[in-house]
């Protein structure tokens, strides 16, 4: 048999640091305080969360379910449903209706239904729904939870009250992961933590499944190891790309150089792009030139979208470039 303490140190650190609590939350103070309200006067609403994934909106009504009911009464008084179950029609009319109809033997308290990614239910599926809310109100709350809100239909929406999970700033993922670092006892350096910045965007998931992969692929949780394990783009990679682009003479070398960049690091051209127009945007060029090759790149960009081979499209990257040097030339 195996301890906890084995168990907790299996569990992926998105599982085993996910708040018990409401108030080990860390964002959404609004939110947060609003729902701890409806619980102290025990009126909570039947409510819909969405926004972008890895904000809170699952950990928040799993905490708020665990402050609701004991250990004990937990699994009788929760039904949660995932994306990976089958919620069609049928499930609504069988499994959650049986649950939303039956009483609970607690007096006093109402059960919970949680929908996690609502947004990939059937128009069908959530029509049947609204009547359930509707009806069994006095028994059961809902918790429907979406990344897109305009996927879940109207009638379902006015019937709950909608909160919007904005994507996570620095400053309140950092506290949260320097405290997970030190519980881990990894060595991570500032620019490793502000590499699992720019590849979270505010997704407090990504940050610690990136977190996680890295650390047990290297010793040192740095930047160029974070960008390594998720195959993004080198710095330094980047910055040779543009130095090619910006400054060599031939055509077919520059050619070479990109593919063999490329190649050593098993990148993708779209990859590339990305960042390139990130350094691109700091080049001090004259506007007319800057706004050609911005429209050169996003026409790359949205041929490799439509799947043109990636070898003719680095040709017409490294051909808008020439272009814009030659107008730079001719304007100055």
């Amino acid at each position: 048999m195996s301890t906890d303490a084995e168990k907790t140190s299996r569990m992926p650190w998105v599982e085993k640091y996910r708040p018990a609590k409401l108030d080990d939350l860390i964002s959404h103070d609004e939110i947060i305080s609003t729902i701890n309200r409806f619980i102290e006067k025990k009126q909570l609403p039947h409510l819909l969360f969405y926004g972008p994934p890895g904000t809170g909106k699952t950990s928040t009504i799993l905490a708020c379910a665990k402050q609701l009911y004991t250990p004990a009464q937990f699994k009788s008084m929760v039904l949660e449903l995932n994306a990976s179950d089958d919620r069609g029609i049928n499930i609504v009319r069988g499994q959650i209706l049986n649950f939303a109809s039956t009483r609970t033997i607690f007096s006093g308290t109402f059960k919970l239904i949680i929908l996690d990614e609502a947004d990939a239910m059937t128009n069908d599926a959530q029509n049947a729904l609204r009547r359930i809310i509707e009806k069994y109100t006095e028994n059961v709350r809902f918790c429907v939870i979406c990344n897109y809100l305009s996927k879940i239909i109207p009638a379902v929406q006015s019937r709950c009250t909608r909160f919007r999970f904005a994507p996570l700033s620095p400053e309140q993922i950092l506290p949260r992961l320097d405290k997970i670092i030190e519980s881990e006892r990894l060595t991570v350096t500032a620019d490793g933590k502000q590499a699992l910045m720019v590849l979270s965007k505010g997704d407090m998931r990504k940050v610690l499944n990136v977190l996680q992969s890295t650390s047990m692929a290297f010793n040192i949780v740095n930047e160029d190891n974070v960008y390594t394990c998720v195959g993004h783009p080198l710095r330094k990679d980047i910055e040779r790309v543009l130095e090619t682009l910006m400054s060599t003479e031939s055509f077919e070398k520059a050619y070479d150089e990109i593919q063999k960049v490329k190649n050593a690091k098993g990148l993708a051209l779209e990859d590339i792009l990305t960042e390139l127009h990130l350094f691109v945007m700091r080049i001090e060029l004259p506007m007319s030139v800057m706004n050609k090759i911005i429209i050169k790149m996003a026409d790359i960009e949205e041929r490799l979208a439509k799947g043109c081979t990636e070898g003719t499209q680095t040709t017409a990257l490294i051909a808008a470039f020439f272009i814009c040097r030659d107008m730079v030339t001719l304007e100055s």
